[in-house]
């Protein structure tokens, strides 16, 4: 119920916004992860992730937007070659967009994760694969950079800080570094 009324909420949001923004656009974008989780003893590797989703951005000025997005994003890590945690989610990162020059733009703000599936792959095969007892919702900060190559297409680079714990003994927190491309409509 929590879930629900969080999206319900930042939908509220975005669609008050938008009646007071001066343009809106949509688009689509999609790129790569490189995820690790923060916290604990254990020593661990980066694990290669997805993510793939929509994105509007709500104009107020030729400076200042409003950038909410729906995405699929797997995190995670490798830990000392033994398992690799895949988490997938279902992001919805909401980011400010300070536009400091021509089509280029620092972006900040949260990002609300639902976790729809989480397994633990182990490299011994005689291990079968298993859920990690995961949380089922992650809270983090995103903070990035945006370029925009002419009307339509664009990049971005950001960095995703977990705020509350994937795991709560010992505390781990996702951290993720991502690349992405996209395409405004």
């Amino acid at each position: 119920m929590k879930k629900l009324c969080i999206v319900l909420a930042i939908a509220a949001l975005g669609i008050s916004l938008q009646s007071t923004a001066q343009e809106v656009t949509f688009g689509a974008k999609a790129g790569i992860n490189i995820a690790n989780f923060s916290g604990g003893d254990a020593d661990r590797n980066a694990l290669i992730g997805l993510q793939a989703g929509l994105i509007s951005e709500i104009a107020f000025s030729d400076k200042f937007s409003l950038q909410p997005e729906l995405l699929y994003t797997r995190q995670g890590s490798e830990a000392e070659d033994i398992v690799k945690v895949k988490l997938d989610y279902i992001a919805v990162p909401v980011l400010a967009k300070f536009y400091v020059a021509e089509n280029f733009s620092v972006e900040v703000g949260p990002q609300f994760s639902f976790l729809v599936d989480d397994k633990g792959d182990y490299n011994d095969s005689s291990i079968p694969d298993a859920d990690t007892d995961a949380s089922s919702f992650d809270f983090s900060a995103n903070l990035g950079l945006g370029y925009n190559f002419g009307a339509n297409m664009f990049a971005q680079l950001r960095y995703n800080y977990g705020i509350t714990t994937v795991v709560e003994n010992p505390d781990i927190k996702n951290s993720v570094f991502q690349l992405a491309l996209g395409y405004k409509f």
